[in-house]
This record gives structure tokens, C-alpha cells and sequence, in this order.
């Protein structure tokens, strides 16, 4: 039983580097969705007085000061809404729902924005197993899959400090079972925020914000033009030569772009 215990200590060892990095990428993150204060509030006073333009530069002036939260977006992507600014309000509804996917409003009100753009683009379908892993990986933000795998390592650690502790073999019995309960659900849910976090890395997904712009098939002037692109396409970025960029749209077509207007969803505001 010690042996299994020392196990138990030597698994959390191998995983808690990726954890603190893990740890510190959502602390970083948590600290920008703290209370943000006045400028925040009269910017929800100038929204509910109509003043829209007003509401979007106050809201604006929040992110300026480093916070960043689905509640800070999803206003500031209304406010564009009401000022029909097509890409802005899109592009902030997007943001809000990375960090909160399963808000209602947020999944409405950016379906009301999309019915602005004029590209209308069908998404490509998704097999069974990939529309599964998406629900799962959806069902909590990135932070909050972050703060569960916290969570379920402090959870973990206790139990094997109790089992440790405990003389009875009842006890030991009981916490060895909570920390098999814990050590698996801790393995699922780090595997599945990093598993979301290496997918944001790898994809670079943005909002285009040209009025219109042409896609080409090749990175020059003289190739053929595929099709036409118009402000508020959501879109990936493959790869960039010069002042060109290699985008994908959601129904796979794949073209390149000079000079287009994009602003990545990564990006800090």
C-alpha cells in the first residue's frame, strides 16, 4: 500500500510542470476578470441611455487597462451592433464566447451579427466523434477546464496525505478510492484543457475587417481569383508571405489575401 502511495506522489510529479504552466496561463487570466470598476459601470449607463458610440469607447478604455471578461465582450460587441459595425460586433461576440461557450446571449446575439455580413457560408460537417469532442470541450471555457484540473490536484494531494495519515484500513480503503476518483478525473480534464489550448495555438482563427477584399489562388497578382471575401468572415490563417496571408473559411476554401484588414481572436483586445 506504500508503494502504491508513492505512485501515486511520483504521477503528480510528472505532470505538475505542465500544470503550473497551466496554473499560471489561467491566473493570468482570472486577474483580468476581476471587478472592473466605474469606467466599466458608465459604460453600461451610456449603453442604456442609447448612446452607443460612448458605451464602446468607455468599454473599450477597460480592455486598455487589462481587463478582459465574456461580460466586458459581449457588451462591447452589442454596442457595435447597435452601431451596425459589422466586424467589430462580431469580432468581440466571438471573444466572449471563447470565454463563456455555453452563454446563451452570447450564442444569439452573435447569430443576429452574423446575419449582417454578406457572405453567406455554409460550414463544412463534422463526423460523430468530432461533433462529441467538440460538445465536451465546449461544455466549460478553457479557464474553467484550467481551474477544474486545479481544483482536482489539490483534491488528489489531500487524499494521499489522508490515506498516508489514516491507521485504520478502513480509512485508507475509502481515501485510496477517492484519490483512484480523483487522479482519473484530474488525467481527463488536464488532457482536455491542454488538449483546447494547443488547439487555439496551432489555429489562428480572426474576423476580417476589409469592406471586401479578393481571394486569390495564389500569392500574386496575376493568379486566378477564386471568390470574394466581405468584412465579418470569420476565417483561419494558414500561412503569411510578405503582405500576403493563406486563409481558410468555415466551408474549406482555401485562398490568399494582400493586405487584408484581419484582427486575430487571440489577440489581447
Amino acid at each position: 500500500m506504500m508503494y502504491t502511495a508513492l505512485h501515486f506522489q511520483r504521477t503528480v510529479g510528472k505532470t505538475l510542470l505542465g500544470l503550473v504552466v497551466l496554473f499560471l496561463f489561467t491566473s493570468h487570466t482570472l486577474l483580468g476578470q476581476t471587478s472592473m470598476g466605474p469606467v466599466f459601470e458608465e459604460g453600461n449607463a451610456a449603453y442604456n441611455e442609447g448612446d452607443f458610440g460612448k458605451a464602446a469607447t468607455l468599454y473599450e478604455q477597460v480592455i486598455k487597462m487589462g481587463q478582459h471578461s465574456a461580460a466586458l465582450y459581449y457588451n462591447l460587441g452589442s454596442a457595435y451592433y447597435k452601431l451596425n459595425k459589422v466586424a467589430e460586433s462580431i469580432y468581440y461576440f466571438e471573444k466572449a464566447k471563447r470565454l463563456a461557450p455555453n452563454d446563451e446571449d452570447i450564442r444569439v446575439n452573435r447569430a443576429f451579427a452574423q446575419n449582417m455580413t454578406i457572405d453567406a457560408i455554409e460550414v463544412l460537417p463534422t463526423s460523430q466523434l468530432k461533433t462529441l469532442q467538440n460538445r465536451v470541450f465546449s461544455a466549460l471555457s478553457l479557464e474553467s477546464w484550467a481551474l477544474l484540473t486545479v481544483l482536482l490536484a489539490w483534491l488528489l494531494l489531500a487524499a494521499i496525505v489522508a490515506y498516508l495519515t489514516f491507521r485504520s484500513s478502513r480509512s485508507k480503503r475509502n481515501f485510496f478510492a477517492l484519490a483512484m476518483l480523483f487522479i482519473v478525473g484530474f488525467i481527463g480534464s488536464f488532457s482536455i484543457a491542454m488538449s483546447i489550448y494547443n488547439q487555439q495555438e496551432e489555429t489562428v482563427e480572426a474576423i476580417l475587417f476589409s469592406k471586401k477584399v479578393e481571394i486569390r489562388s495564389e500569392p500574386n497578382e496575376r493568379s486566378e481569383i477564386l471568390f470574394l471575401l466581405h468584412e465579418g468572415t470569420q476565417l483561419q490563417v494558414l500561412d503569411e508571405l510578405q503582405e500576403w496571408q493563406k486563409i481558410r473559411i468555415a466551408n474549406g476554401s482555401e485562398g490568399w489575401i494582400k493586405n487584408g484588414s484581419i484582427r486575430r481572436l487571440d489577440a489581447p483586445n
